[in-house]
């Protein structure tokens, strides 16, 4: 049994080709990894905007093939209107026809019969004329067969000219119908060729609509190629990342083994030096107390380190901070009644003179890229249409949905496209 593979199996396989057929990753850092991203990224949107275009496009076509074949459907129905009146005109010439023979029957008859009387009187001449006349009983007698023949030949004439009447309407009529009938056959033609035309147009659209068909698998392969990039190339950043993290833990355990160390090793130092100070005491050592201030005045304290970072960028990130809990407002700027996500970076830097674009992406384009292992309080992080500001310990700051208003979320909690740094 042939399986049958529907649109979405053609393009969920076509989805996995790419997957399969993606270029390894060249690049090593996450600097470069990140601007890869970007360049991916770019590439994804412009090729999204393809699809956009491409599908509305195909919409368009989509309509006008409906139309056509709304027209077609109008133009057969026409037809078929027009067969059915050339039928009638049809059925309307033979009823004519047979009324036109009858007529022209009748006419031939009648002439005949007049002739034929004609003909006797003529044969018979004015002899019998005469006779008919003489022969007749009385003077009234004569008048009426005188008046007979005149109203014979008067019958004749009048019977004559009405058939002839017929004869020339019904062949009248006949001529109209005919000429109804040739009419309603050129508009047939004329309807034939708006459907033959309809028809033609109907299969180059069809055609047009199977080639942006064509275009938008090809665009969405595309599509598909630049989204498994990023997704390589974030797992890739996230495994760096990883790493770095593990190198880092690794040199702080090793540094607090050092210090541990380094603390046993004065610890025992000390020990020593008390007993140095405890046997010079047992041997009558009078400057006892001058060695125990010198002893106590060697010790080394241990202070705290302090990890707080400085400068505009964490005042920014800190300022940001006051406004969690506020509203987002699509197409907003207000720190306090509502904004957006790139709203509320570039009102937050507006405070400080700072003076950014309105859009994300615009915004992920001003400053210095850096990457995300390097990134500081102040930092902007560019998502691919949405924008944070980074707050330190791997969190942001962001305008982030109607439901959540302004949060603090992890800093990687999508794909990172690019670090800014602005400050």
């Amino acid at each position: 049994m042939k399986k049958r593979y529907t649109k979405g199996m053609y393009f969920l396989l076509s989805f996995i080709l790419c997957l399969l057929v993606v270029e390894p990753i060249s690049a090593t850092t996450i600097s470069d990894l990140q601007e890869d991203i970007k360049k991916n990224q770019s590439q994804l949107d412009k090729t999204k905007d393809k699809i956009s275009d491409a599908q509305d496009a195909q919409e368009g076509v989509e309509e006008e093939i409906a139309d056509l074949d709304t027209e077609i459907v109008a133009i057969l129905t026409d037809i078929n209107l027009i067969e059915d009146a050339i039928e009638d005109k049809e059925a309307e010439i033979a009823a004519t026809q047979v009324e036109y023979e009858a007529a022209v029957a009748d006419k031939d008859e009648q002439y005949a019969s007049m002739k034929i009387r004609i003909q006797f009187m003529y044969e018979k001449g004015e002899l019998s004329y005469l006779q008919m006349f003489f022969g007749s009983e009385s003077m009234g007698d004569m008048v009426n067969k005188a008046n007979y023949v005149e109203e014979l030949y008067k019958y004749d004439r009048r019977l004559l000219e009405e058939y002839e009447e017929t004869v020339q309407r019904v062949a009248a009529l006949q001529d109209r119908l005919e000429e109804d009938k040739s009419e309603l056959e050129t508009s047939k033609i004329e309807l034939e060729e708006g459907q033959a035309y309809m028809e033609e147009m109907l299969a180059q659209k069809k055609e047009e609509y199977e080639n942006y068909n064509h275009v938008l698998a090809k665009a969405r392969q595309e599509a598909a190629t630049y989204t498994a990039r990023i997704k390589q190339e974030t797992a890739q950043i996230r495994k760096l990342e990883e790493e770095e993290r593990k190198r880092r833990e690794e040199e702080e355990r090793r540094r607090k083994e050092e210090e541990e160390r380094q603390r046993r090793e004065e610890e025992e130092r000390q020990r020593r030096e008390q007993e140095t100070m405890q046997a010079q005491n047992e041997g009558g050592n009078d400057d006892d107390d001058d060695d125990r201030d010198s002893s106590e005045s060697n010790k080394e304290v241990s202070k705290p380190s302090s990890s707080g970072g400085g400068g505009k960028g964490q005042q920014i990130a800190d300022f940001a901070c006051q406004f969690i809990g506020n509203p987002y407002v699509a197409g907003g700027t207000s720190l306090t009644n509502g904004a957006d996500c790139s709203g509320f970076v570039m009102s937050v830097f507006k405070e400080y003179g700072i003076s950014l674009p309105r859009s994300s992406y615009a915004q992920s384009t001003v400053g210095t890229g850096v990457s995300y292992s390097e990134a500081k309080p102040g930092d902007v992080i560019y998502y691919g249409g949405h924008v944070g500001i980074y707050i330190g310990n791997g969190q942001i700051v962001h305008a982030s949905t109607e439901r959540t208003g302004i949060k603090i979320t992890s800093a990687t909690y999508r794909n990172i496209i690019t670090v800014r740094r602005i400050v």
